[in-house]
């Protein structure tokens, strides 16, 4: 049964957005979910050979609900920011963010994270994948920025992946 479906979650996860892209419940889209369920896993198990150890899976709820949060605030700090800060006051900022975290799919998300927040963006990761390039649109402390970056995503990302 391993071999049909390598990422059980990963198949469940494709069907089910393929049905609601689909917005139809029909045979033919019911057919289309189930394939797209098994192709895909099983044509990137070479590319993905170890599922991610997720140690507290149920974490990731709470980490999408600060992230949703998160971006909404962000949205409204860098609106303000543009319309209503001389662009002389704006002090944006290279900042480097050490990590502690090892698992890729742990990094990816948190670099993901930097970058769909407003104001933030992950511009590169180093070739030891020990640290985080980030710049961010308006940091007078890029120390904070770095601090709040670890304890808000980092840290809870670390609990999540063990």
């Amino acid at each position: 049964m391993r071999s049909l479906f390598p990422h059980p979650a990963l198949s469940v996860f494709l069907a089910l957005v393929w049905l609601v892209i689909a917005g139809s419940w029909s045979m033919a889209s019911l057919v289309m979910a189930v394939l797209a369920g098994v192709i895909v896993p099983l044509a990137i198990v070479p590319l993905w050979p170890d599922r991610p150890r997720l140690r507290h899976p149920l974490g990731l709820i709470g980490y999408i609900l600060i992230v949703l949060y998160d971006v909404v605030r962000s949205s409204f700090a860098v609106a303000r920011i543009i319309l209503f800060m001389p662009s002389a006051e704006i002090r944006s900022a290279w900042i480097a963010i050490p990590l502690d975290l090892t698992a890729p799919e742990a990094i990816a998300l948190l670099a993901g994270t930097i970058t769909m927040t407003p104001g933030t963006l992950t511009a590169d990761y180093s070739a030891d994948g020990r640290t985080l390039l980030v710049h961010a649109l308006h940091a007078p402390d890029p120390d904070a920025v770095r601090d709040e970056i670890k304890s808000r995503y980092e840290a809870r990302l670390k609990r999540i992946f063990g």
